[in-house]
């Protein structure tokens, strides 16, 4: 034993260790710098492997650091008088076209009512005003979700042995689900820095459309079901002549409020009130004299917190047979699609480079949260929520603080004083003489004939042409819209609901159709090829790019259009999100390789928010 430890201990001596193999130099014996080099080299790359695991949840993370410090404010802020009428506005906005978009899918398929469409913008209020990042962003019940449900059903039904209709949405919605989860951990909303308004202005222009074609829908689909020669037919007249009074109330209000009638005050509650006002008494209307009589349809209503067909609430999609559950995994892809590119744009929009915020975005969590907002959809059997165009932006808009440019005042202040001067008469019996010029008198008291400016015009002075200088960023009116969402599945006030005539629908969506189109920017080229250009003014961007080049990007955009729209009404309307997504490398790819110069293609397109709110999504273009 001896001798064996003093040969242990000879070897020991000499450096290495027993496994002459690994030839590892002891402390005493410093490595070369070749092979420090080398292991660094490895341990480098290793790293530079592994750090695509340190970005997962990043964008998740960033937005939640960047916006948790502005929660208290985002409760402190709503003490405003700005969040009663964006509440009232879009409440209606939110409320009756999501019912009037669901009312196909509540007929056809008998699996929702009115309840499912009000818990479903109730949950998605709630959800994004409590938890969410961008609470500014309105979530609801659109027009695609429902086509994309009812094509569901009606592909379903053509199989000898359909599964049950909610058991595959709930797998369908859950696949979706997994798909937002992923997305948004995987950071791959920064992709929305290749969403421009080439892309917005031709998505907004279609759901403009949609708008415009429900509102004609919900008159026709009348005349389907009233038979000839009844009473009913004249309460379809009645419906008619509701929807034409609703459009030309709500548009007599808002051109009212931008004239120079009427006190500033009175202007702005025109302006607030003008819709939901045009609402009520349209409907009102329906119940007077003789178009009483007519008795014109109404919306269908069903029990209060009652599920259609008196179902449970609860959706036990788990028991779908193995088979479907791969079948819906291809729809819950399509969802997915529409759902990045619908709620994405409409969070943008609802926070576009015109509106002064000041408060950080949050992409990345909040699509995490539409995931969680689909999935309990599809376990209580609601139509799933999303971002609403043009209910976003609008509710942005109803929120802002308007007021004298600064940069206006700046350049009054500068102005007003030298002609201020140039104005100010002398003293009487004062005298001004200049070389060359002959000396007169003038009185203080002179006329205005004798001044050498006329008075300022009441009508162009800055109290008239205000600007937005704020946005009031806050979570109550969104949770407060959802809350009343809630208070109409009470029976009294399902009754009240059951008293609005469809045509006063139609008439709101022709108007949110019709302000749209106004605002979009595809019809502002448009109304610019056929302006006067002697009245157009000088400072226009459109100006410097060619009329040719103005005809060939709006033609693009108008062909994205059409073939979006014409897919929509084929059975293959369940793949249009795709299209929609085609935008996206056809506006980066292939636009920039057409005849524009750089500086046209930044006058015709352009990012849709400003660099402060991109930046939660790695900048722009």
């Amino acid at each position: 034993m001896a001798t064996k430890s003093a040969n242990n201990t000879n070897f020991m001596t000499n450096g290495y260790d027993h496994d002459t193999s690994l030839q590892l130099p002891l402390s005493k014996e410093r490595p070369s710098t070749t092979t420090s080099e080398t292991l660094h080299s490895k341990f480098s790359k290793t790293i530079s492997r592994l750090s695509w695991l340190q970005r997962i949840g990043s964008g998740i993370r960033l937005d939640i650091r960047s916006r948790a410090p502005w929660y208290l404010t985002d409760w402190t802020d709503a003490w405003n008088y700005r969040v009663i009428p964006a509440t009232a506005l879009i409440f209606f906005a939110n409320v009756l076209p999501g019912i009037a978009f669901s009312l196909d899918l509540i007929e056809t398929t008998q699996q929702y009512g009115v309840s499912e469409v009000l818990l479903s913008s109730f949950m998605a209020a709630f959800i994004f005003s409590i938890l969410g990042a961008q609470p500014l962003t309105i979530a609801g019940v659109t027009g695609p979700i429902t086509v994309f449900n009812q094509t569901i059903y009606n592909i379903l039904q053509k199989q000898s042995n359909p599964p049950i209709y909610l058991h595959f949405i709930g797998w369908v919605y859950l696949w979706a689900a997994i798909l937002h989860w992923i997305t948004a951990c995987l950071n791959f909303c920064n992709f929305l820095k290749y969403v421009t308004l080439f892309s917005c202005d031709t998505f907004g222009f279609y759901v403009s459309w949609v708008y415009l074609e429900y509102g004609i829908q919900v008159l026709t689909r009348q005349f389907d079901s009233t038979p000839v020669d009844s009473l009913n037919e004249q309460g379809v007249l009645v419906s008619i002549i509701l929807a034409l009074l609703m459009l030309v109330t709500a548009f007599l209000f808002d051109a009212l409020s931008k004239t120079p009638y009427f006190h500033r005050h009175v202007r702005r509650f025109l302006a607030d009130y003008g819709m939901p006002i045009s609402l009520v008494a349209s409907s009102a209307m329906a119940y007077w004299g003789r178009f009483n009589f007519a008795n014109p349809i109404t919306l269908p209503i069903g029990g209060a917190f009652q599920a259609a067909g008196g179902r449970s609430w609860l959706v036990r999609f788990w028991e779908l047979d193995g088979k479907w559950v791969g079948i819906a995994f291809p729809f819950g892809f399509i969802l997915w699609v529409l759902f990045f590119f619908d709620h994405n744009v409409s969070s943008l929009m609802a926070q576009g480079s015109e509106f002064p915020l000041r408060k950080p975005p949050g992409f990345h969590y909040d699509f995490f949260l539409l995931g969680i907002t689909t999935f309990i959809a599809g376990l209580l059997g609601l139509p799933a929520p999303n971002g609403l165009i043009p209910q976003a932006p609008i509710h942005t808009t109803s929120l802002l603080v308007m007021g004298p440019s600064p940069h206006l005042s700046k350049k009054e202040d500068l102005e007003s004083e030298p002609a201020s001067r140039a104005r100010t008469p002398p003293i009487e019996g004062e005298t001004e003489s200049s070389s060359g010029m002959q000396t007169r008198a003038v009185s203080r008291t002179g006329s205005i004939i004798h001044d050498s400016q006329p008075p300022p015009d009441p009508t162009t002075d800055r109290h008239r042409h205000e600007v937005p200088v704020g946005v009031v960023e806050q979570r109550v009116s969104n949770l407060a819209q959802g809350s009343l969402c809630l208070v109409l599945l009470t029976g009294p006030f399902l009754h009240v609901l059951n008293l609005i005539p469809r045509g006063v629908l139609a008439g709101l969506f022709w108007y949110m159709g019709a302000d749209a189109l106004r605002g979009n920017g595809i019809t502002k080229k448009l109304l610019y090829l056929i302006q006067d250009k002697a009245l157009t003014s000088s400072h226009e961007p459109l100006h410097r790019v060619r009329k040719s080049r103005i005809l060939l990007f709006v033609g693009i955009q108008l062909f994205g259009f059409g073939v979006t729209y014409a897919i929509t009404q084929t059975i293959a309307a369940i793949g249009f999100p795709i299209v929609i997504l085609l935008l996206l490398p056809l506006r980066t790819l292939v636009i920039p390789r057409l005849p524009f110069t750089s500086e046209e293609l930044a006058i015709l397109d352009g990012p849709t928010a400003s660099p402060f709110t991109m930046a939660s999504v790695g900048g722009t273009l």
